[in-house]
């Protein structure tokens, strides 16, 4: 298993969605940590605490994108990506993104 603590190992303040809104991107979140990370191990622990908190174009980039990127089950993105979160209400939200990923991923494929 793989630990990836989004404070500690890339921003306290992740903001936006692509690269074009900033450094601190879900989309550069997910390219250069999530997305090797869970290449290399089956599953990766992401810890939510610490930072200024998140907004909804970054979770559902990061989350939701890596679905979509490597075309993953809903079932297969939560058992492979974890979370641990003091506040409840980030968890439900990325769980969210990914089961709404993955279905549209289903119904394109």
């Amino acid at each position: 298993m793989k630990s990836i603590s989004v404070a500690r190992q890339f921003s306290e303040v992740p903001v936006g969605r692509f690269y074009s809104d900033g450094p601190d991107s879900g989309e550069r979140f997910r390219d250069t940590l999530l997305e090797p990370a869970l290449k290399e191990h089956d599953v990766v622990q992401i810890d939510l605490d610490g930072t200024d908190g998140y907004g909804s174009s970054f979770l559902e980039e990061a989350f939701g994108g890596i679905v979509r990127k490597l075309h993953l089950s809903e079932q297969e993105a939560k058992r492979r990506i974890q979370f641990h979160s003091t506040d409840p209400s980030y968890v439900i939200e990325i769980n969210d993104y990914m089961r709404d990923a993955a279905k549209r991923t289903a119904e394109q494929h």
